[in-house]
């Protein structure tokens, strides 16, 4: 791909599949050989641990404060397209330190640009709060993806999140786009969940996602063993729709990037023809 998307996995909401998504997502995309850099922005480290990165030096937190060098934060995963900036505990205080911080909102634009271009995506997972963490996140974005859990409170955070993005939209980041929502912890035999799935699909239209996470044993039991569902079980039911999912951004972005053929019309053709005679039509 010749452009970069820096895409922010976002739910101010715990527990719906944000960082899963995170780390799986980024996976697959690295499998399709796309340059992939995953960066942890959330405090609990989550997505560095799924890696098996464990009290990282330095990490996002030092970037972030200039410490230290975007390049020096990162760190190699086994999977070959794919880096990883990993979280640490000192993150906890970034919210605190940015505060005064001038720019306060743009810290992480100035980590990212100066990489973006040596990547095709870049995903960030950000905490579960609208905090000044993920402000940076939705500010250094070209897009936010959102992991939805098909329950009863789904279309409520939606709601907040979307005006979220629209205050981001009108004051930092006008180009930031909706990647779109994807559907996590899917369980088709749950009446409530197709229903929400219904609503979400009606209002968002093709910014929904088709593929859908479906709950995985497997997906869960990964991050513990410091592996991507991808190379802990391949053939799992979640490792398929992560893939699935990877192949649908990727051929949503092709489609979006290529370019219109327009075809000049000859001079003939704006001639009108000559009218059939009744033998002729």
């Amino acid at each position: 791909m010749s452009n970069s998307r820096v895409i922010a996995v976002v739910n101010q909401k715990g527990g719906v599949g944000k960082t899963t998504t995170s780390v799986n997502l980024a996976a697959s995309l690295a499998a399709s050989e796309h340059r992939t850099l995953l960066v942890d922005l959330d405090p609990q480290g989550n997505a560095s641990s799924a890696y098996g990165v464990l009290s990282p030096h330095p990490h996002i937190y030092h970037a972030l404060v200039g410490d230290c060098s975007v390049e020096s934060a990162m760190v190699e995963t086994d999977l070959g397209f794919l880096r990883l900036i990993p979280a640490g505990a000192d993150l906890v205080g970034a919210e605190i330190e940015l505060v005064t911080h001038p720019d306060r909102e743009k810290c992480l634009s100035g980590v990212i640009d100066r990489v973006r271009d040596d990547f095709d995506f870049v995903l960030i997972d950000c905490p579960p709060s609208l905090g000044i963490l993920t402000l940076n996140a939705l500010t250094a974005a070209d897009a936010l993806l959102i992991p939805l859990q098909c329950e009863y409170y789904a279309l409520e955070g939606l709601a907040r999140l979307m005006e979220t993005r629209d205050l981001v939209s009108a004051d930092l980041n006008p180009a930031l786009e909706l990647e779109g929502i994807v559907l996590t912890m899917v369980d088709t035999r749950n009446n409530l969940s197709r229903q929400v799935e219904a609503e979400v699909r009606e209002h968002f239209e093709d910014r929904v996602y088709q593929t859908r996470i479906p709950r995985n044993v497997r997906l869960s039991e990964a991050p513990s063993h410091g592996q991507p569902i991808l190379l802990y079980d391949a053939h799992s039911r979640g490792a398929q729709a992560y893939l699935e999912l990877a192949e649908e951004m990727i051929g949503r972005h092709i489609k979006e990037s290529t370019p219109k053929i327009e075809v000049e019309t000859p001079p003939e053709a704006l001639i009108p023809a000559p009218a059939l005679e009744e033998k002729d039509r």
